[in-house]
């Protein structure tokens, strides 16, 4: 079986997580619990741009807030 997150055929959808973590997902598969739509979709490598244009700190966001409270 192909793996359905390489084909460059696919339709995909941008999910983000509570942590602003984003992922690449086919669009055939139900979105999985703790994920959200970002309204983004298409082919894959439009996805993936989109995900390299909106997600600069790939810190998680918990991540983000406990050090900005260690270094204030």
């Amino acid at each position: 079986m192909d793996n359905p997150f390489e084909d460059e055929t696919g339709h995909f959808l941008v999910l983000v997580n509570g942590e602003g973590q984003y992922s690449l997902w086919p669009a055939f598969r139900a979105v999985p619990q703790g994920w959200d739509l970002t309204g983004q979709s298409g082919a894959r490598q439009v996805c993936l741009d989109w995900i390299e244009a909106h997600w600069s700190d790939m810190r998680p966001r918990s991540l983000v807030a406990a050090q900005s409270t260690t270094n204030s």
